[in-house]
């Protein structure tokens, strides 16, 4: 079974409108609250690839309590530590006109050492009980920073795989932890260690200094560019699928997922490399976050192109003479 936490979860609040005009009012048509924040987006993905998953989280005070009403609603399994401050919210605006999006977003809540605390207790308790750990999401505020390093820690030590997709203050901890996989977007890598990744080279380098800290397996995305991938010290360039983008929130936590799904059912590397891949693509095409179907996925995967860059993994005939 998979534990996905989530320490930044997200109500999100959606008006959906006919069309907007700048200069009056204007009342939307429908309304729809939905559950977000990256690792409880990857915890639905799984739900579309029929994967069996707990999303673990904060929830504080009534943006908690419709959060985890929407949770139920959607069918995702969870359990949570109670914070005293408000799960934060954003307002989503769906202009239908032109097909434009726009978000606003709360201040993210604050919590207290305690709270960490037991959320760490909790997590000592419940990683024993699952095989792969995922840890997605900013951190939403200083108190919260050592999370993920501990969640890692303790995963370690009891031989799970943890993979790790986060940004801020405290990536350089978290990779220092030595999760199994990482997955980031260029940006937030830039953003998070104050580091210049516009070259391949640069890229490359980055992957490599992340085996070097003890990651087994890394991504290097950059929304629907070709992006770059290594398996211990081996480098990879991947093709993705280009597609008419309506939405991409979400799409790194599609492409997380795939690549939990792969580690979940051993697929090789290039299957699920390109699951992933897919899945990212697809969740772009879409208004909806994180509910790419899997035939799909798996029929555009088959289209994607994997390229190995530098030294080639030698393979070995191991078949019995007879």
């Amino acid at each position: 079974m998979i534990l996905t936490v989530t320490i930044n979860p997200l109500l999100e609040k959606v008006l959906y409108f006919k069309s907007l005009n700048e200069f009056s009012a204007n009342r939307s048509y429908k309304e729809e609250l939905k559950a977000g924040g990256k690792g409880i987006n990857v915890s639905r993905q799984l739900n579309y690839l029929g994967v069996e998953n707990l999303a673990f989280t904060f929830l504080g005070s009534n943006n908690g309590k419709d959060l985890r009403s929407t949770l139920t609603k959607e069918g995702i399994n969870f359990t949570a530590i109670a914070s005293k401050s408000e799960t934060r919210w954003g307002t989503v605006i769906h202009n239908e006109n032109d097909n434009s999006i726009k978000s606003y977003f709360s201040p993210n809540q604050e919590l207290t050492e305690k709270e960490v605390t037991d959320f760490i207790a909790k997590l000592e308790k419940v990683i024993p009980n699952h095989s792969i750990i995922v840890l997605s999401g900013s951190s939403p505020c200083k108190e919260a920073d050592r999370i993920f390093p501990a969640a890692i820690e303790i995963a370690n030590n009891e031989d799970k795989i943890v993979v790790l997709d986060t940004y801020g203050d405290h990536l350089e901890e978290c990779l220092k932890a030595a999760p199994t996989v990482v997955h980031n977007n260029v940006d937030e890598v830039e953003n998070s260690l104050n580091i210049n990744l516009k070259e391949d080279e640069s890229k490359i380098d980055f992957l490599n200094n992340l085996y070097d800290k003890g990651v087994k397996l890394s991504f290097l995305t950059e929304g629907g560019k070709p992006f770059y991938s290594s398996k211990f010290d081996f480098n990879y360039k991947i093709f993705p699928k280009q597609v008419i983008v309506k939405d991409a929130t979400g799409s790194g936590d599609a492409f997380t997922a795939g690549i939990v799904y792969g580690l979940h059912y051993s697929f090789v590397f290039d299957e699920f490399t390109k699951i992933a891949a897919a899945l990212g693509s697809l969740n772009a095409e879409s208004f909806d976050t994180c509910k790419v179907d899997k035939e799909k996925a798996m029929h555009l995967s088959a289209s994607i192109e994997i390229e190995s860059i530098g030294k080639r993994m030698k393979l070995i005939d191991d078949s019995p003479n007879y």
